[in-house]
């Protein structure tokens, strides 16, 4: 797994933040901002805002897929949502499914995987990326 990890954030050029806040405390917004940093696009995927981080926000992963192409989907929303973005995830054949710390479904994610989907689960994208010091 940790192979794939590493391989995923060295390839991903664009990742779709699904629950991003514009909140500067909220962590989706400190996580973003890392990301941007580091040189990833990063797409807002929250219907209450316009733009986030200097970017355009999307009221959802569809809307975003029609302009974006996602390498990732990472999501800062509670458990209960994961199945709903699963299936937009599966919808528009997004390769890479990343639930942040807390963010547990096990049958969702089993369902993303049997559908060739790589999911990591429960990790943050931020302290993985600084792990293999990218």
């Amino acid at each position: 797994m940790a192979d794939r990890i590493l391989e995923l954030l060295q390839r991903a050029k664009t990742i779709a933040v699904v629950g991003l806040s514009n909140d500067t405390g909220r962590p989706s917004y400190e996580v973003s901002s890392y990301l941007q940093s580091r040189g990833y696009r990063v797409v807002p995927i929250n219907p209450k805002l316009s733009e986030v981080l200097g970017e355009k926000a999307y009221p959802s992963l569809s809307e975003a897929a029609k302009v974006e192409e996602i390498d990732i989907v990472d999501v800062f929303r509670s458990p209960d949502a994961v199945p709903a973005i699963v299936d937009e995830v599966l919808a528009l054949k997004i390769p890479a499914l990343w639930l942040q710390e807390s963010v547990v479904h096990e049958e969702a994610a089993e369902k993303a995987r049997q559908s060739g989907v790589f999911v990591v689960m429960d990790k943050c994208i931020l302290k993985e990326h600084r792990r293999y010091g990218l």
